[in-house]
C-alpha cells in the first residue's frame, strides 16, 4: 500500500487557499492586507530592533510594501474624498514605518500599528454589515 504523497496535499491546500484569496471579495482582501501589515509589525516588535543580524528592517519592510500597495491601488473615482483621508493615512504610516527602519528603533511603530488597527476596525464593521 502506498502512503500518502505529502506533497500533493500541501499543493491542494495551497491551491484551495490562492482560490479562497482569489475569489475573495474586495472587502475581505483589504482586511486580509491589513491584518498580514499588522502581523508584520508585531513579527518586528518581537526583534531586536538595534541588532544589525536581527530580521526587524525584514518585518517592517514587509509592512510598508502591503500599505504602499494599498496606497497605490485606492479607488478614487468612487469616493474622492475618502481616497485622500486613506491616502494621507497611508503616507503618515509609510513615514513611521521608514523612520523605524532609518531608525532601528521600534518607537514609531506603535503609532503605525495603531493607525493600522483602526482601519482594520473600520473594513470588519464594513463587512459585518454588508452581511
Amino acid at each position: 500500500m502506498r502512503s500518502p504523497n505529502p506533497y500533493a496535499a500541501a499543493s491542494a491546500a495551497n491551491t484551495y487557499a490562492e482560490d479562497s484569496i482569489i475569489n475573495a471579495p474586495p472587502v475581505k482582501i483589504i482586511r486580509l492586507l491589513y491584518e498580514g501589515a499588522v502581523r508584520f509589525i508585531d513579527r518586528a516588535l518581537r526583534t531586536d530592533a538595534a541588532d544589525p543580524q536581527s530580521r526587524f528592517v525584514h518585518w517592517v519592510g514587509r509592512a510598508e510594501d502591503i500599505v504602499v500597495e494599498l496606497r497605490c491601488h485606492l479607488a478614487r473615482e468612487n469616493a474622492e474624498e475618502l481616497a485622500d483621508t486613506l491616502a494621507q493615512l497611508y503616507l503618515f504610516v509609510e513615514e513611521r514605518l521608514l523612520l523605524a527602519m532609518r531608525e532601528r528603533s521600534a518607537e514609531p511603530l506603535g503609532a503605525a500599528r495603531d493607525v493600522l488597527c483602526t482601519l482594520l476596525e473600520a473594513w470588519t464593521a464594513v463587512e459585518v454589515e454588508a452581511q
